[in-house]
């Protein structure tokens, strides 16, 4: 034991160097804990006389550094500890004279100084970067080896592996290419040289397991230094830069170097010898290079990162570097990639304080690390991965990024603001279960899942919803149904977004291809049994919806009808099913459960199936069907292990077929006691009469009412009893009863006291004149008060005039009753000759015209009188009214700007103090609402600068105006929808434009002028102020700012009064008023 050592900084251990020359090994290095047990050690992997120097560990003690003196050269190496192993991470090679020795930083744990004799001083800035392949291909340095391990094959964490490389010396830097079926590695090793490996496609990797292989320098006639930053343009183009410290060339240099092999190549092998080099292109950098990433939309073409997040983009045809300061990032980004978005590469980059860079903005300010996962087969970019250094991992749509809605879904990646966003959480991070987990490499396509490395060393697979969703989605819309399905099954997603994705309408019209893709039964059995009636994609996965092949695709339709679903998906699979799958037992019990499951059930098709097996194994003779089926035992079970037990036994009843019930209820293990009376007493009876009972069990009634019609006469008092009990039997009761007039008017007589007796007096009163009962149709017409129907049919009865005369005046009272004084007026006129009575009932059903041309056919001037007087007394009650209604329409309208106005402030009092809840002080809100407003909400007062008495009259009430529909509650929160509901309520209706028109004429014959002009521009002014209300409060209900000088009622009034006077609207306006 040597007197090199070093502790960690928490004391807890020491790294001491073992002499091991008298055992004619290398140096090794072992770790002891302080009571001086030792904890691991590990060799050195070098010459026996070389000699270990200043052995150090960095701040974090994670790193151990080493200078190893040689016979030729000096190393130093760097060792990482991970899953208790030592790696050697990094080997740099000094000459001998230049005595190297380094330190380590104090606060950064990856910074390394060095210094030689000579004066010359070396700042090493390392980081960790993660060799994990878009094909999943995983590939961890450890010296001269290189261990490589396909996840997508085999998850294990190293130091195990698949496969392993062995090169000359030890590797500083790698980088992989997986073209189509090309595999290539390129590694720069400690002594300058330049390995070219190609691996064969993942599929044929089988006998590779285990496996060493040596790997040979390629040859080259130039020499490249320290070569860095490997990226491969193509499979025979590798970039890289190099770093010389020498009198002739100093500096960094970007080298274009082209690969080709001259030996030949067999399939299934690993190509590790015969590699040529050769530099293209050469170009002097006048900067440090940070990273590479290679433009896969350009051939040849990748980004180069420089010091402070410069980019430029080379291009291999142009041989230099273009500036792209669209691209650039904020700052230095070690971390660095680029991705395939549509026809657009984008550039990603990570620097060392956790901010993620894109487009010269940061779109994340805690990110740890990123990765990209693609589920489209040409390597588009379809979601970004980065867990932050909170532990938690985010899935993040592409198109998010591209629309710039990162912040308002996700909320700066922080998961408080994200909850408080969304309420939702699942479809936007998971929470890691251990602190310091990593990604390391993701699984694309339909496998949709993330390689998480603790720090630990061991690896964890995780399978986020949101991409295993996206993966299954992609699947369905390329057809891919079977790749669907399994995925559903393994990762224990719902059946049912197989047939809601794009609607169970698509689905239907696929489910041939479906049936036959997965051809498995017992995986179609299980997704049957799994379909619901409600869509998934609007409740379980509603937060999913923005995934691909769902907004396009999906039918519109929002109410989906459940039942109509389940029978339409599951009859469209039967099909498939009976068409394309051959018949065995197992399609049988599938097809079953289509039946069983479907909505509502289809039970009775099943067990016509059943009974069809049932016959096939009682017959004598030898039937090729036997083996195709199931047993009928087996059948049944199967049935009525999916059903309910009742269901299927009343089923079996309603085939008509006794002994198949009879063993449905055997196998149900109902108790005989129960079905055994009931069949026995069903046996004894004549078939249609069984078949009745059962029907009637069973609430069948017109299959009853058919069966029991056609027993006979002797049942017909049955017959007649049913359409008694179920009154919708009657239609058909009147077909079955054909062409008996006897039985046909009796049928019709007791339809027809049904409908007297449910009040439907109208249909009654039809269906008794069918039959001919004239007095039951006369006394229903009375009793729906239709007058004319009534005297009609007195007068097929013959009835007397003294017995006409009372029936009508009796029917005019009645009706002055209902309200229908005119009406009333018609029958007094025409059946009873009373003038005066009905000039009377004119005036009150405000039929001035007609009840003028009545006074004057009969030329009575006391009549006349009378209609005069009546009409200007309803005048000045109208015009008392319509002033009135301006007064309501004025005060209504104040309040609904007061109130929209209080609203306003809270709204803005709100968002200034970010507060979810929270109102206003209430001097603040009085203040507002005073601007508008000198009243409070519904007492009487004055509107400054109008002259109207807000005092109302409850004298009289509008028969020309809609009555509002409810009561206002000051104060509510629905106080703004009220008042304009009210006002919009407060409008002239139909009829009483109809009886406006009426007076104003009947006044003009009379010779009022005066009054009729008086009266119509009352009308007229009430209803501009009512529709001019009713719009400025539209307005101002579309606005966020209340103008008090543009939303006054005269200026609406004016701007309406040009638009609609000569509308519809006022068409009860005589000209010769105006």
């Amino acid at each position: 034991m040597g007197s090199v050592l070093d502790w960690t900084q928490s004391g807890a251990k020491i790294a001491l160097v073992y002499d091991r020359k008298e055992e004619k090994q290398c140096p090794s290095v072992a770790l002891f804990e302080k009571n001086g047990l030792e904890r691991s050690s590990f060799s050195i992997n070098d010459a026996i006389d070389v000699t270990l120097e200043f052995l150090k560990f960095n701040c974090n003690s994670d790193l151990l550094a080493a200078v190893v003196r040689g016979e030729t050269f000096d190393t130093l190496k760097i060792w990482y500890f991970s899953n208790n192993h030592w790696y050697l991470k990094q080997e740099i090679r000094y000459l001998k004279d230049d005595g190297i020795k380094f330190t380590w930083d104090l606060t950064n744990p990856l910074k390394l100084m060095c210094w030689t004799l000579d004066g010359r001083v070396v700042s090493y800035k390392f980081v960790w970067v993660t060799a994990v392949t878009d094909n999943s291909i995983a590939f961890v340095i450890d010296a001269s080896k290189v261990l490589v391990t396909p996840f997508s094959l085999s998850l294990m964490p190293p130091p195990m592996y698949f496969l392993k490389l062995e090169f000359q010396s030890a590797v500083r830097d790698m980088a992989f290419s997986s073209k189509i079926s090309q595999n290539h590695l390129a590694a720069s090793l400690s002594d300058g040289s330049l390995c070219i490996v190609e691996l064969p496609p993942l599929d044929q990797w089988d006998d590779l397991e285990g496996q060493t292989f040596k790997i040979e320098a390629s040859y080259s006639g130039t020499e490249y230094g320290s070569l860095l930053h490997l990226s491969w343009l193509d499979s025979h183009v590798i970039l890289g830069v190099s770093h010389f410290d020498e009198d002739v060339r100093t500096g960094y240099y970007l080298h274009e170097i082209e690969i080709s092999c001259s030996e030949d190549r067999s399939p299934g092998s690993v190509t590790c010898a015969g590699w040529h080099a050769e530099t293209s292109h050469q170009i002097s950098l006048e900067g440090v290079v940070i990273g590479i990433a290679p433009n896969q939309l350009i051939s040849r073409s990748a980004f180069v990162q420089f010091d402070g997040g410069k980019m430029f983009e080379y291009t291999s045809k142009l041989g230099g570097l273009q500036r792209c300061d669209d691209m650039a990032f904020l700052s230095s980004c070690p971390w660095m990639d680029a991705a395939l978005v549509g026809e657009k590469p984008l550039l990603f980059g990570l620097d060392d304080n956790g901010r993620l860079h894109f487009e010269r903005r940061v779109l994340c300010n805690n990110c740890s690390t990123f990765s990209f996962y693609s589920n489209s087969g040409e390597g588009m970019m379809t979601h970004l991965v980065i867990t932050t250094k909170q532990d938690y991992l985010f899935i993040v749509d592409a198109g998010d990024i591209v629309h710039g809605q990162l912040e308002q879904k996700y909320g700066n990646f922080l998961p408080v603001v994200v909850r408080k966003k969304t309420g939702e959480s699942e479809n936007v991070f998971v929470h890691l279960w251990e602190k310091g987990a990593q990604i390391i490499g993701v699984l694309h396509g339909d496998e949709s899942a993330v390689i998480l490395q603790t720090p630990r060393g061991n690896l964890e697979c995780v399978y986020p919803r949101k991409l295993v969703l996206a993966s299954i989605f992609n699947a369905l819309a390329q057809g891919r149904f079977r790749d669907a399905l399994l995925m559903v099954r393994r990762h224990r997603i719902d059946f049912n977004v197989i047939i809601d994705h794009r609607g169970w309408e698509a689905f239907v019209e696929s489910a041939a291809d479906f049936v036959r893709q997965v051809n498995n039964l017992s995986y179609i059995t299980e997704f049957i049994c799994a379909i619901k009636h409600e869509d998934i994609m609007e409740t379980l996965y509603k937060n999913y919806v923005s995934l691909p092949c769902i907004n396009g695709d999906k039918s519109s339709k929002t109410i989906i009808d459940g039942d109509k679903k389940v029978y339409s998906v599951l009859l469209s699979i039967r099909k498939a099913l009976e068409e394309q799958i051959e018949e065995t037992p197992a399609r049988e019990l599938c097809i079953l459960t289509t039946l069983a499951k479907s909505s509502p059930p289809v039970l009775e098709d099943a067990l016509k199936r059943i009974k069809v097996i049932r016959e096939v194994e009682l017959s004598t003779a030898t039937d090729p069907r036997r083996k195709s089926y199931p047993s009928s035992e087996e059948s049944l079970k199967h049935l009525l292990w999916l059903s309910d037990t009742e269901a299927v036994f009343e089923a079996a009843l309603g085939l008509y077929d006794l002994s198949i019930a009879a063993i449905v209820a055997l196998n149900s293990q109902r108790d005989p006691k129960e079905f055994l009376p009931l069949l026995q007493e069903l046996e004894r009876m004549p078939p249609l009469l069984m078949q009745y009972n059962i029907d009637l069990k069973l609430e069948r009634y017109e299959s009853a009412l058919r069966h029991i019609a056609s027993a006979g006469d002797s049942y017909y008092e049955d017959f007649t009893n049913l359409m008694k009990k179920v009154p919708e039997l009657y239609p058909l009761g009147l077909q079955l009863v054909g062409g008996d007039s006897c039985k046909r008017q009796q049928v019709l007589e007791a339809w027809g006291d049904h409908l007297d007796a449910t009040k439907c007096f109208e249909d009654a009163a039809t269906t008794f004149l069918c039959c001919f009962c004239l007095d039951k149709a006369l006394k229903a017409y009375r009793s729906c008060g239709n007058w004319m129907g009534v005297l009609t049919v007195a007068g097929f009865m013959k009835l007397g005039k003294d017995d006409v005369l009372q029936l009508a005046r009796e029917l005019s009272e009645e009706l002055q009753a209902l309200g229908k004084p005119g009406d009333a007026s018609k029958i007094l006129l025409e059946y009873c000759g009373d003038v005066d009575g009905g000039v009377s009932l004119l005036v009150d059903a405000r039929n001035w015209e007609e009840a003028l041309r009545v006074g004057f056919l009969h030329r009575r001037d006391d009549l006349i009188l009378v209609v005069k007087n009546a009409s200007l007394e309803c005048a000045s009650l109208l015009v008392g009214e319509y002033n009135e209604g301006m007064e309501k329409v004025g005060k209504y309208l104040t309040r609904y700007l007061a109130v929209r106005q209080r609203r306003l402030l809270l709204a803005a009092k709100i968002k200034s103090d970010e507060l979810s809840l929270g109102y206003p002080d209430d001097e603040t809100a009085s203040q507002a609402s005073s601007n508008f407003s000198g009243m409070s909400a519904y007492t009487t007062g004055t509107r400054r600068g109008s002259s109207a008495s807000t005092t109302l009259s409850t004298s009289t009430r509008g028969r020309g105006r809609q009555r509002n529909r409810g009561k206002i509650r000051a104060g509510s929160a629905d106080e703004e929808a009220a008042l304009v509901d009210h006002l919009k309520g407060m409008s002239l209706s139909e009829g009483g434009k109809i009886e406006l028109k009426s007076l104003l004429i009947s006044l003009l014959m009379l010779g009022e002028e005066d009054t009729a002009r008086k009266l119509q521009r009352t009308a007229e002014k009430f209803q501009l102020h009512q529709i001019a209300a009713v719009k400025l409060a539209e307005d101002a209900g579309s606005t966020d700012n209340i103008d008090e000088q543009a939303l006054t009622l005269d200026h609406y009034t004016q701007s309406v009064r040009k638009q609609v006077l000569n509308s519809d609207a006022f068409s009860w306006q005589s000209k010769v008023l105006l």
